[in-house]
């Protein structure tokens, strides 16, 4: 999943508004964003394949540090000891950022073949496979997506012009983002490249997501 993890960004806003959307942003592509670096270190695995699935380019064959059921509670773990003693010290912000974080493995069990190993690389892996069906994993995410917009929308309030209408077109470019990620071509085959654009990709969401989010109140 690419867009959908956002849908969570945007509900949680809901039940804390002192957290930034940019923060809920790099919070529920946490475990990936430390993925892609692990991948260049050779320390977890991806294989580049064409059609792997008709979503995806992409064979996952090693991740029990980033993506395991057990690796993703500690690493929401962390995030809630980070916020609650050190950056923010409020337990209801450290509790959401958590929970945004742990919130990706759950969303990645829809939809990964089965790749999400329980703790080890040896443990059972789950998935449920989604991602078999292009048609299936679009409409999916642009549901939670949409979803947690109008959410978002009807928890804030505008400040500014751009606070009015910028989520909206955000959104839509989000989703006109993942029709090229879902549908579109194999761009290259280089590991490094793949996830160089990917953590680009995270980051300029965020910084996005997190000035938009100060244009509401």
């Amino acid at each position: 999943m690419f867009v959908g993890h956002y849908a969570v960004s945007l509900a949680l806003k809901k039940f804390e508004k002192r957290i930034s959307l940019g923060i809920l942003f790099l919070a529920v592509q946490f475990v990936d964003i430390l993925f892609f670096p692990f991948v260049m270190l050779g320390i977890e695995r991806v294989n580049i394949v064409p059609n792997f699935t008709q979503s995806t380019h992409f064979e996952l064959e090693y991740m029990p540090y980033t993506h395991s059921l057990l690796a993703s509670a500690l690493w929401a773990g962390a995030a809630y000891a980070l916020f609650r003693w050190v950056i923010v010290k409020k337990n209801s912000v450290a509790l959401v950022v958590a929970l945004a974080v742990f919130s990706h493995w759950l969303l990645d069990l829809i939809v990964h073949t089965p790749d999400l190993p329980l703790w080890s690389d040896a443990s059972p892996k789950l998935g449920f496979g989604l991602w078999n069906s292009a048609i299936a994993t679009f409409a999916l995410e642009g549901a939670l997506l949409l979803s947690a917009l109008w959410l978002y929308l009807r928890s804030t309030s505008a400040t500014t012009a751009v606070g009015k209408y910028g989520m909206i077109v955000f959104v839509i470019l989000l989703l006109l983002v993942n029709v090229v990620n879902i549908f579109g071509p194999l761009m290259g085959g280089s590991k490094v490249a793949f996830a160089l654009s990917a953590l680009t990709f995270y980051f300029l969401f965020a910084g996005v997501a997190f000035w938009l989010d100060t244009r509401r109140s």
